[in-house]
């Protein structure tokens, strides 16, 4: 675990910004028209995609994943200049925000700057051709860390963005050794003391098919001695399976459970409904009864909650990552009013102490416990009503979403579909 992690990243909301497709213009000048709104949402965190140049060779779609990245000390010229970059990262602080940038340190395009300076430091097939060990990721190649030259070239960039950003959001960093992420967390820390790390762990499945090969897969538990957050992959495939069937609520509640218990105890993870790889959540769903559970047992969760461009108006269409689209242009319904609420219940919760998740049917019921509070919530992921037992004193307490009043009697409370969240403190 990496010993600068601060716990207060729990309490906190990051919102990913896919430049490209945020905005009409799909520029840094034209996002700052939105930080405004943004902020609002009570963001803590900005996310920008990656904002480096993109590809050509091997490019999928008419544009490109912006996950193919040419330069990795350049900007692509699509979203504007260096100047641009540096103004919009300025009005992000301005705001009272933080500013972190992608970084696609497993891999870059076949016609990168780096592949045509430094062929050496490439992944190689038998043939001695430049490849990949993913086979779908055919726009990219991958880097060889066996090579220690390499590991420098990195780091001396990440420092580069370091003296501008606050933050790297590392994408797929489980293939890259945690001992380069320690090694380059250290030298950006003379730079950018606090810097904020996080880490797309991946999913079991993948762990283990790169382990089948005898390649190179760090676990969460792994990054954890360089990074401060990591992904919900761990838990994602379960997650799933509540909406496709193959899973139940129980056994998601069961997995929730355990990994407040399997990581050290600074650990922090990022808390989603969706990611810019993953569906649009409002597909998964079938009313907006649902998504109000869903939404407030995101943000109540342990760790900092996500929301990808647009989530806060429960999209169904997932934005393609190669063309030009409109993160907004599927939007369902308006939910800030509701997701500013959910951020004043979030900065209520304590980031220490016990968290417990577990299932009754259709409910989730969550708990916190520190010596000065006890906070206890009922989530009904099917929108139900329900009479569910709490270890309360009985009594009249106070909704920490939108105030109501809730009566517990008899040691149960009464749900009617809508999520319940009390706090009794310990003078009470």
């Amino acid at each position: 675990m990496a010993k600068q992690t601060d716990i207060a990243l729990r309490g906190m909301l990051m919102y990913s910004v896919f430049v490209r497709n945020h905005t009409k213009e799909g520029t840094f000048r034209a996002l700052e028209a939105d930080l405004d709104r943004i902020a609002a949402l009570g963001t803590d965190i900005i996310w920008l995609m990656p904002i480096h140049p993109i590809g050509e060779t091997a490019r999928k779609g008419t544009l490109g994943s912006p996950y193919a990245i040419r330069d990795y000390r350049g900007i692509n010229p699509e979203y504007g200049t260096m100047e641009d970059f540096q103004h919009l990262v300025e009005e992000i602080h301005r705001r009272g925000m933080k500013c972190i940038i992608d970084v696609v340190y497993n891999h870059t395009s076949p016609d990168s700057v780096l592949a045509a300076e430094h062929p050496e430091y490439f992944f190689r097939d038998s043939e001695g051709r430049p490849s990949r060990h993913v086979e779908e990721w055919w726009d990219v190649v991958d880097l060889d860390y066996s090579n220690r030259e390499l590991w420098q070239y990195q780091i001396d960039t990440l420092v580069q963005w370091a003296q501008i950003v606050d933050g790297f959001r590392c994408d797929v960093a489980s293939m890259v050794p945690v001992e380069f992420w320690v090694q380059a967390r250290q030298q950006v820390e003379q730079v950018r003391p606090g810097c904020i790390w996080l880490a797309e762990s991946v999913f079991a499945e993948h762990i283990r098919a790169m382990r089948r090969m005898c390649e190179y897969c760090a676990s969460d538990a792994e990054l954890y001695e360089a990074f401060d957050m990591t992904y919900p992959y761990d838990v994602w495939t379960t997650f799933d399976g509540c909406f496709s069937g193959e899973s139940t609520l129980e056994d998601y509640a069961r997995l929730l459970h355990y990994q407040d218990a399997a990581y050290q105890t600074n650990y922090v993870k990022l808390r989603c409904l969706e990611n810019h790889d993953q569906p649009r959540f409002a597909s998964r769903i079938s009313n907006e009864r649902e998504m109000q559970n869903w939404f407030a047992f995101s943000y109540f969760e342990r760790g900092t909650t996500m929301l990808y461009s647009g989530t806060e108006f429960a999209p169904k269409k997932q934005i393609s990552l190669f063309e030009k689209e409109d993160c907004f242009a599927d939007a369902q319904k308006d939910w800030q009013p509701y997701l500013q609420q959910l951020r004043g219940m979030k900065r209520k919760l304590p980031v220490d102490g016990d968290y417990r998740v577990s299932c009754s049917g259709t409910l989730l019921l969550g708990a916190y416990d520190t010596p000065q509070k006890s906070i206890r919530a009922v989530f009904s992921m099917k929108g139900e009503s329900g009479t569910v037992a709490v270890d309360l004193p009985d009594g009249s307490y106070t909704d920490l979403v939108d105030g109501r009043e809730v009566v517990v009697e008899g040691g149960t409370l009464v749900c009617d579909g809508r999520p319940v969240i009390i706090e009794r403190s310990a003078a009470v």
